[in-house]
């Protein structure tokens, strides 16, 4: 997902910000509120833990302005903050894992036919079964790569990897994707 805000423009907020100008923070967040969640839900399979997590983002955003270097890009900046925020909190939950009672469910469309939408659901359900069993660097590799449209460069500031560790990873992470989505790549093959 691309925002449509130039480049210059997220890094003259974080300079506004440092300078203590804190309604910079709330464009950053109108800007960056939407596909960060995105990405934070894929990877976590769970709104409420997503919502969370990009709120606590934006918080590490304000705490830690002074660390921002206007050089960065400011999304690699932010997506590397969500990433190891969601981390920890996976790592939390091994260590206490606790049942969900706010999974969101998918919203309805009644406008298609229920074969077609009942069919449409269970793909999209696979995919994301298959994405999160992943190894986690390879599910982390994949969601920036597809959903956050990042670049493999971007993807290695994010993750700490090298940008042909990342395609290596986002090559691993597809064939895998091939062999448990058989079933689906068959029948629009």
């Amino acid at each position: 997902m691309t925002v449509a805000a130039p480049v210059g423009q997220d890094t003259d907020d974080m300079l506004a910000l440092q300078r203590g100008e804190d309604a910079a923070l709330d464009r950053l967040m109108l800007r960056w509120q939407l596909p960060l969640r995105g990405f934070l839900y894929r990877h976590t399979q769970n709104e409420f833990d997503a919502l969370d997590l990009s709120q606590e983002t934006f918080v590490r955003v304000y705490q830690h302005r002074a660390r921002f270097r206007p050089e960065a890009r400011f999304s690699t900046w932010l997506f590397q903050i969500a990433l190891n925020l969601a981390r920890d909190r996976a790592r939390r939950l091994v260590r206490r894992p606790t049942a969900s009672l706010d999974e969101a469910p998918e919203p309805i469309d009644n406008s298609e036919h229920p074969r077609a939408s009942s069919e449409r659901d269970e793909r999209a359900s696979a995919v994301r079964k298959a994405i999160a069993s992943l190894p986690e660097d390879m599910r982390e590799a994949v969601v920036l790569f597809e959903y956050e449209e990042k670049s493999h460069a971007e993807i290695g500031q994010i993750v700490g990897a090298s940008a042909k560790a990342v395609e290596t990873r986002i090559y691993r992470a597809r064939q895998l994707l091939k062999k448990s989505l058989g079933r689906w790549l068959a029948r629009n093959g």
